[in-house]
């Protein structure tokens, strides 16, 4: 029992004194060590308009994001969308609008080019979230004119 108490003691000196030498905290390793798994294995899922549409319909936590210009937005959009043009979204900093990297988000646009734009800077901010439905000209349903 003495022995196994003192192996635990040794180990927790030893774990210590790493800490200590490489200057940073567990919490900070953690931190990069989620976000190193993030870069590698974050990508967006491309899905078919019915998919997003049922999505939506389903009434769990989500975020419709339109990331065309506000002119297009105007002309009409899906109820709910919020408006994020694709020119404004930052490759290095995420959006204002969007706080939570963990929320699920729809994004889309005309015709489908700027929505994957859109999505995998998204997925390049840290979003794990991210489905891109493509164009609003492929949206059979209703939309807010």
């Amino acid at each position: 029992m003495m022995r196994i108490v003192s192996i635990i003691v040794s180990l927790l000196v030893v774990g210590t004194l790493f800490i200590s030498c490489t200057g940073r905290s567990v919490g900070d390793i953690r931190q990069d060590a989620a976000a190193v798994k993030t870069a590698i294995t974050a990508q967006y899922r491309k899905i078919s308009p019915q998919l997003a549409k049922e999505m939506i319909d389903s009434e769990e936590p989500l975020v419709i994001v339109d990331v065309r210009t506000e002119a297009e937005y105007a002309q009409g959009h899906i109820a709910d969308a919020l408006l994020l043009p694709n020119e404004k979204i930052d490759k290095t900093t995420p959006p204002q609008e969007l706080p939570d990297l963990e929320a699920v988000i729809l994004v889309y646009c005309r015709s489908g080019n700027r929505s994957a734009q859109a999505a995998r800077k998204l997925v390049s901010l840290g979003y794990v979230n991210v489905y891109d439905f493509g164009g609003i000209i492929d949206w059979p349903y209703e939309i807010v004119r």
